[in-house]
This record gives structure tokens, C-alpha cells and sequence, in this order.
């Protein structure tokens, strides 16, 4: 690429989805002949993709800000915190332009304002699947944006607005063009990924001359036909879940469900406005669990919720002993700017809130550890994430990245994104370890 060639910078934080919006921007900002920059000084702008869900990723999200500001001085901001009113410009008034999430075409006229490009674009300076943050064997791939929900904790649909699917052809195009690039796992994610295609009546679309429904079970039908590893993310729990399920049983796509209920308490549920039926969830998990034994189920909760009672934590904790979860995430309600339940009564105090987090997380490693040290002696195929002088890293079929655990093998000789099979020698609460047995 020519040295004359406009620079620009890029920090991306935030959720997968965040992370495919920077994937777009970069995409383009790459096809329009800019080049992209690790370095603020070299650069000749930086574009911050923002995080504004609770304060913690807010307080991050301005800090690097500053930071781009203070070493480069020029500044796009995008991402949910540009929705979240004027907090971006009261905070840093010397950003150039502030623009909200997925919304590629807004940054990139900030972009051509500020630096204007040297060419018209050329698809070809890019690869086909574009430019991706993920290492070359697993990609995120986002199938809608936004979400209909109105969960009173939450402020997802007024940062990123209601539910819009993608067409399923331009999805299926997409894994596509990622699997031919060498991807190896596709992981799906969206708001909301059990809603796919509500927005359009589930609308008929076509994929290699062949008609295919705009809708979860489908989709995951046809991308476990493009012969990686597919999986499911932030699924909610409607009852069209059960049916992937026997696409898991089949092999067709991974026996992974990420499926958040978020606590177990009816009355707790309904404050929340979530599906109110512990009973209802335990007897789902055990049926899943009758067609897919090896189903990893992810789920993730919040403790100290205004006017969460000890007994209602504590039926909390029977579910959780219940079900017996393979992964669950857990976090203490945080009020968040502009949420529904800031205004509901009695909140928690935060040392009770420490102490239920605790509490809950105790009872899981407990489970955690029990679940894998019966996978101790089992043979499984597992995906090479990394490879050192010491071993090599890898996940299994029940872990996604970054969030769940990992498998360590003591063997050199193998290559980030290949799959071997492992037999499993020992556990603890979160992990693996396993010697290979073939590849």
C-alpha cells in the first residue's frame, strides 16, 4: 500500500457485537484505500468503538477516549455509548463527530469529512471475508441487530433500537465466504439470536437456488452444512429453542446452548419482564438433555436485584443446584442510566450483593469441577487456539472463546486452528488437560 495512503487508528471495545461492527468499519475504511494503524502517533485520526451497558464499560469507554485524544488529538467515537445522549461531547467536547452503534455509513462520512480518501474504493484491496479482529480460525457471525425486549435492567434497545434480521442469503453468504477463508468455527450472535427473523414474518429467502426460511432453526440448519464448528449465542429462552436441539443430537451443529435466564424467582423474573417459570426451565433443561446428552448449557444471572429477598436468592441457588449448568456467568445488578428498574424499590445493599455473588459462584465452581473431573479419561476433539514453546491451548466443542474454559495440551508440535483429538487427564473447576491422541 502507498505511503501516501491515509492513516487511521482503531480501538474496538465491548461485546461480540461491537466487534462485529468494527469488523464493518474496518472493512470499508481497508476497501476505501485507508490503511489501519496500531500506532496514535502515526496515525492521522483514531476511530473509538464505545461501550455504554453499565458504568464500568462507560467509565472505560471515556477513558479511551481521553487517552486517543490526548496521544493523537483527532477522534471519532461510535458504538452504544454515541447513543446514550450527549455524554461523549459534554465529557470530551474535542471528538470530532459522536455516532451511535452499527451505524458504518454515518462513521465512515465522518471519516471522509476529517480525512478525505485518496481514491474511490476497490474491493479488491480487501480479502473477501474482510477484515476480521478475531484470530483467522473462528469469526463472530451477527445475523440482526437490535431487540424487542423491554427487560427492565437493561437499555440494549434503546441504544441499538428494535429488531432488524439480516436477509438470510447476505448471512449465508457471509459464513460462507468466512468458512473459504479458513475459519473453523462460526459463532452466531445477535441481541437476541432465538428471534431471528420475527421482524419479517420469518420471510422465505433462497441460498444456492433453494428457498430458506429467515428463521434460527433454518439458518443453524444450513450453516451446519458448511462442515465447521456453529455456535449458538445469546439464545432466549422462547419454546422454538427445542427445536435445534435435535440439529445438535445430529452433529449438525455444536451441542452448545447460550441461553440466559438470568435468575429462577417468578416474582424476581416478572420485575425483570423475563420468562417467569423456574419449574418450566428445569423440566426443558431435563427434556434437552433426553435428545442431546452431551449439550453444554451456558447461562448467565443476576444477583442483588432491586428487592431480591434472601429466600429469593436462595431459590436461586436450588435452581442453579437443579440444573446443573455447565457455565454460568453471574454479575450483581448495577443500575444502569436510563433502565426501568432504577426505579424499583428496596435495591440491595452492594456487601449483600458481594456476598450473593460469592455465594452463587462457590455453588457453581463446586458443579463446574464435579462435571469435568467426569470427563477425566473421555477422548474428545478440541480446536487449537494457541501454540508455545510449553504446550498448546485449545477448547473443546463446550467452550466458546474468551468465556468459557480451556483444554491444555502438553504437545508443541501442532497448529493454531487445527482439530485434534485429546484424551482428557485431568480437571479442575474451569479447565482441562489432555495429551493428544491423533490429529
Amino acid at each position: 500500500m502507498s505511503k501516501a495512503s491515509p492513516k487511521i487508528g482503531f480501538v474496538s471495545l465491548g461485546c461480540p457485537k461491537a466487534t462485529s461492527d468494527s469488523e464493518l468499519i474496518l472493512t470499508r475504511m481497508q476497501a476505501e484505500g485507508y490503511e489501519i494503524t496500531p500506532s496514535y502517533q502515526e496515525a492521522d485520526l483514531v476511530v473509538v468503538n464505545t461501550c455504554g451497558f453499565i458504568d464500568s464499560a462507560v467509565a472505560e469507554s471515556l477513558e479511551a477516549i481521553g487517552e486517543a485524544l490526548q496521544e493523537n488529538g483527532k477522534v471519532i467515537v461510535t458504538g452504544c455509548l454515541g447513543a446514550k445522549g450527549d455524554i461523549v461531547q459534554k465529557t470530551h467536547p474535542k471528538v470530532l463527530a459522536v455516532t451511535g452503534p452499527h451505524e458504518t455509513d454515518a462513521v465512515m462520512n465522518a471519516v471522509h469529512l476529517h480525512l478525505p480518501r485518496l481514491h474511490d474504493p476497490y474491493t479488491d484491496l480487501v480479502p473477501p471475508q474482510g477484515v476480521r479482529l478475531t484470530p483467522q480460525h473462528f469469526a463472530y457471525l451477527k445475523i440482526s441487530e437490535g431487540c424487542n425486549h423491554s427487560c427492565t435492567f437493561c437499555i440494549i434497545p434503546a441504544l441499538r433500537g428494535g429488531l432488524v434480521s439480516r436477509p438470510v442469503h447476505e448471512v449465508m453468504l457471509e459464513a460462507e465466504k468466512l468458512v473459504e477463508s479458513g475459519v473453523k468455527e462460526l459463532l452466531v450472535i445477535s441481541q437476541d439470536t432465538s428471534a431471528y427473523g420475527v421482524d419479517v414474518k420469518y420471510r422465505t429467502g433462497f441460498w444456492q437456488g433453494k428457498p430458506l426460511k429467515t428463521r434460527m432453526t433454518e439458518l443453524a440448519g444450513a450453516l451446519g452444512d458448511l462442515g465447521v464448528w456453529t455456535r449458538l449465542h445469546y439464545v432466549y429462552p422462547y419454546p422454538s429453542v427445542d427445536e435445534v436441539i435435535p440439529l445438535m443430537a445430529e452433529g449438525k451443529i455444536l451441542p452448545y446452548l447460550d441461553i440466559p435466564f438470568q435468575h429462577a424467582n417468578e416474582r424476581i423474573l416478572k420485575l425483570m419482564k423475563r420468562p417467569a417459570s423456574s419449574e418450566n426451565v428445569l423440566k426443558r433443561i431435563q427434556h434437552w438433555r433426553s435428545i442431546c446428552p452431551d449439550i453444554t448449557l451456558r447461562s448467565t444471572f443476576i444477583v442483588g436485584f432491586p428487592g431480591e429477598t434472601e429466600e429469593e436468592f436462595e431459590e436461586l441457588l436450588d435452581f442453579i443446584e437443579a440444573a446443573q449448568l455447565d457455565r454460568v456467568g453471574a454479575f450483581k445488578y448495577s443500575p444502569v442510566e436510563g433502565a426501568a428498574a432504577n426505579a424499583l424499590p428496596d435495591h440491595v445493599d452492594p456487601h449483600e450483593q458481594e456476598d450473593r455473588l460469592a455465594r452463587l459462584m462457590y455453588l457453581q465452581e463446586e458443579i463446574s469441577a464435579e462435571k469435568l473431573a467426569r470427563k477425566v479419561g473421555q477422548t474428545m476433539t478440541v480446536l487449537v487456539d494457541d501454540v508455545d514453546e510449553e504446550g498448546s491451548v485449545a477448547r473443546s466443542a463446550a467452550d466458546a472463546p474468551e468465556i468459557d474454559g480451556l483444554v491444555y495440551i502438553n504437545d508443541a508440535d501442532l497448529e493454531v486452528g487445527e482439530f485434534v483429538t485429546v484424551k482428557i487427564t485431568d480437571s479442575d473447576e474451569h479447565d482441562l488437560w489432555g495429551e493428544v491422541v491423533s490429529k
